[in-house]
């Protein structure tokens, strides 16, 4: 079977922000897991699916207003109806609100600030691929 991944990179904005210093709350990261499970799920199969439950979550840095996140995930396990997937969440851009409002850095090594897994189903009758 080919390995079906996906990419989204997207900035956090204030809106984003849930805590005091325009900090970003974990639960943000497990939302873009989730989107990122769709995209896999309609590529696979051709369908959303459902998402049924994480087996794992670890929020490992902080994560600010004007930062870049990139999430990847991919699809590690199929069953019958089941799929498998492996997510990371890296920081590959970090907001510099100490230097001024509007500085930033690209880093040269991304920071890894989340990682999860979890099953979802593709109902057998929703399944077009």
């Amino acid at each position: 079977m080919e390995k079906i991944t996906s990419l989204l990179r997207m900035r956090m904005s204030a809106k984003d922000a849930h805590y005091g210093g325009e900090l970003v709350d974990g639960a943000h990261m497990v939302h873009l897991f989730g989107d990122v499970a769709t995209e896999l799920l309609i590529k696979g199969d051709g369908d959303e699916g459902l998402f049924v439950a994480y087996d794992n979550i670890e929020l490992l840095a902080p994560v600010y207003a004007g930062d870049f996140i990139e999430v990847y995930g991919e699809i590690d396990r199929v069953g019958n109806t089941s799929r498998h997937m492996v997510f990371e969440a890296r920081k590959v851009i970090a907001s510099r609100k100490d230097i001024s409002n509007s500085a930033a850095d690209f880093l040269d090594e991304p920071i890894i600030v989340a990682r999860g897994s979890g099953t979802c189903v593709m109902p057998k009758e929703s399944k077009r691929k």
